[in-house]
């Protein structure tokens, strides 16, 4: 049987929904089905100087979500946009807002990034002192709340977490910069990740972030990844919107 997980996000002229198709085998377990994967393009590797028409043209898209990296310069050596840029650029699309906050002190800008449009909060474990209160406020202001792990930091951490988080961010690239190569080891560490939800019955989402591209999308895929956020292999392509057709399609 087919169910509807609905992410629903209100604002205050319109409202939003991500939907994912999950496979029910029993009624107290469920799994996102591998086929029903989601493209989330990150802006980070799009022409800035064309930001609005990048938005537009993703909204016109297959994408599913549109993948928002924001940098700060300390927690990695890159600064990206911020607060002002998404909200400016909030109007140009009705499809979901993924912001990934790769930033010290996330718990600071919360409800700042809320009110900009995010949809998806996503924090990284290494920045956070106290992860679980921040999970919780992000949910309190009806936000998905995620966490995203760097390349180095084991799976087992989120052990104390799981039940509690939306979505689970794998960096499969040191962050701070799009075009890198995907690290192979990440293969192992969604492997890892799926056993681990699938054991505490959580509804955690899998989403990978850094080289992915058609050459590496079904291994992704086939190890238990629900989301491919995908850069350089979009924007990078002769036609945006066929790169993420094809993979879609994978």
């Amino acid at each position: 049987m087919y169910l509807k997980v609905i992410f629903y996000s209100y604002m205050t002229n319109y409202s939003r929904q991500i939907s994912f198709s999950i496979l029910q085998p029993s009624p107290n377990k469920f799994y996102l089905c591998s086929m029903n994967h989601l493209i989330a393009p990150s802006i980070l590797a799009a022409d800035f100087s064309q930001l609005g028409k990048t938005i537009s043209l993703l909204d016109e898209s297959q994408a599913d979500l549109i993948h928002i990296d924001v940098m700060d310069g300390c927690f990695v050596p890159n600064i990206s946009f911020g607060i002002p840029v998404i909200k400016s650029v909030r109007h140009l699309t009705a499809k979901p807002f993924d912001v990934h906050l790769m930033i010290v002190e996330p718990q600071r800008y919360l409800e700042a990034f809320k009110n900009a449009g995010a949809d998806i909060l996503t924090v990284h474990f290494e920045a956070c002192t106290h992860l679980h209160r921040t999970i919780q406020a992000i949910k309190a202001l009806k936000m998905k709340a995620g966490v995203a792990l760097n390349p180095h930091t084991p799976i087992h951490l989120l052990e104390p977490i799981i039940e509690e988080v939306d979505l689970v961010c794998l960096m499969s690239v040191n962050p701070g910069f799009g075009g890198q190569q995907f690290i192979d080891y990440t293969i192992t560490k969604i492997r890892q990740l799926r056993q681990l939800i699938n054991a505490r019955n959580s509804s955690a989402v899998i989403e990978i972030d850094g080289g992915v591209s058609l050459s590496n999308a079904a291994s992704i895929i086939q190890a238990g990844a629900n989301v491919l956020v995908a850069g350089s292999s979009v924007f990078k392509a002769t036609n945006p919107k066929e790169a993420i057709i094809n993979l879609k399609s994978v």
